[in-house]
């Protein structure tokens, strides 16, 4: 029976799912693929550390290059994650001819168009299931299976340590955000520095990816509008429960005729609405197409086994198509280069939305007429204001809730509103998807 060999570099958590996939379910790959998997060598600085899985005497080592050099070995999967030496070690496996796995959502966001030219010029292919929603298969549905629409809206949860925060706020009403994340770190779902996902990051790199598939548009993450969830205040968790809302981290791209709206930050979502059933740390992806209309993905979108399910289900669709001599049969982004632009995305000073503002206002006579004036004359309608009193010194909370209102109007009548002596501190905004709200 054929036998394609398989190099393995990084041999952290998702590492080990790999190799365990592999031996686990090594006689169902080999029924389903037509030939035998091997993982032949392992590459990871530490090889001393015990991992909990027994592998063949000899197939560890310190050196990559026994992986990027082995003429035997077809099939790289990168899982040390960052840009060096990730991108040395995808480029040189590109160009010694080999086909390349990765969940490196972080490198390809950055460097994907020119690591894609690196494929492409030899011949491979580059798959990256595992770099968006873990072990949701969204790329290739995305690329392939709803390949006949346009995509008129994503709106999608791509970070389960937030999302395992938020929701933890929502059914502890009072709890702070450090407190949760402390509780997060507790229990494995966050990172001692949990910057990259709490400061929205991971989630953008993630979104600048899935924007490429259903529109192709290809942008540097900070072009992207980015807000993470550390401003998050249990009193706003708390009054979007009274507006029947959740508060997600939620990654946005609405289609606008040739425009594209592309945002990611703490959202407003009625609880109805499917994604605001996503809770702990499951990720979801709600998606309408012109042609098969709503869509929903769920699942977890991090961890060893699903993580490794996806990158696994990659290493089967490569290994195919060197069965087929077929490589590169599907671009990478499902769009040929010269369709990929950047010029398309709106800034977000043009999009329009519902918000719910809240500010700390003194309680004196006029205070309310003072504000409503102010959004009156930047355009901004209100839907609801809702005051409640809480002791803060002698500052109410006061909230609105506006109808659709431009960004651009709404930035400057927050800074006005803000310069009041009346008020306290700046005015706090979260931005609320309901289209019911209008």
């Amino acid at each position: 029976m054929k036998e394609i060999c398989i190099g393995l570099i990084g041999f952290g958590t998702i590492g080990v799912g790999v190799a365990k996939v592999i031996k686990d379910n090594g006689k169902l790959l080999e029924d389903r693929v037509g030939f035998r998997l091997k993982l032949k060598k392992i590459a990871d600085l530490d090889i001393v550390t015990p991992r909990g899985i027994d592998v063949e005497p000899g197939i560890l080592t310190t050196d990559a290059n026994e992986i990027l050099n082995d003429p035997e070995i077809q099939i790289v999967i990168e899982l040390i994650g960052g840009y060096e030496p990730a991108r040395s070690f995808i480029t040189r496996a590109l160009e010694n001819g080999k086909q390349v796995v990765t969940a490196n959502k972080a490198l390809l966001a950055e460097s994907g168009p020119d690591i894609f030219r690196t494929a492409r010029q030899h011949h491979a292919d580059v798959a990256f299931e595992a770099a968006v929603a873990g072990g949701i298969p969204i790329i290739r549905s995305l690329r392939e299976g709803l390949v006949a629409n346009r995509f008129d809206k994503v709106l999608a949860i791509l970070n389960g340590t937030c999302n395992f925060i938020l929701t933890a706020m929502n059914d502890n009403p009072g709890i702070s955000f450090d407190d949760m994340l402390g509780k997060a770190q507790e229990l494995g779902y966050a990172e001692a520095d949990p910057t990259l996902d709490i400061e929205g990051i991971d989630s953008a790199h993630k979104l600048a990816l899935v924007l490429a598939i259903t529109h192709g548009i290809l942008i540097p993450v900070d072009q992207i509008y980015v807000q993470g969830i550390t401003g998050i205040d249990p009193f706003d968790i708390l009054m979007a429960q009274d507006f029947a809302y959740k508060i997600k981290l939620l990654a946005i791209a609405i289609r606008h005729g040739d425009k594209v709206e592309v945002r990611l930050h703490p959202t407003m979502l009625p609880k109805k609405h499917p994604l605001a059933q996503v809770d702990g740390v499951f990720n979801g992806i709600y998606l309408r197409g012109d042609m098969v209309g709503e869509q929903l993905f769920y699942g977890r979108g991090a961890g060893r086994e699903p993580t490794a399910s996806a990158v696994i289900g990659d290493v089967v669709e490569v290994a195919r198509n060197i069965g087929r001599d077929a490589a590169c049969k599907v671009p990478p982004l499902g769009y040929s280069d010269e369709k990929l632009s950047a010029g398309r995305v709106m800034d977000i000073s043009e999009i329009r939305t519902n918000y719910y503002i809240r500010i700390q206002a003194c309680d004196r006579p006029g205070v309310l007429s003072k504000v409503a004036g102010i959004m009156a004359d930047h355009n901004i309608s209100i839907h609801s204001v809702i005051q409640k009193r809480r002791v803060i010194g002698a500052a109410i909370p006061v909230v609105f809730v506006t109808h659709v209102a431009k960004e651009a109007d709404i930035q400057k009548a927050i800074e006005k509103i803000g310069l009041l002596d009346a008020v306290e501190g700046p005015p706090v905004i979260i931005r609320i998807e309901d289209e019911e709200l209008c």
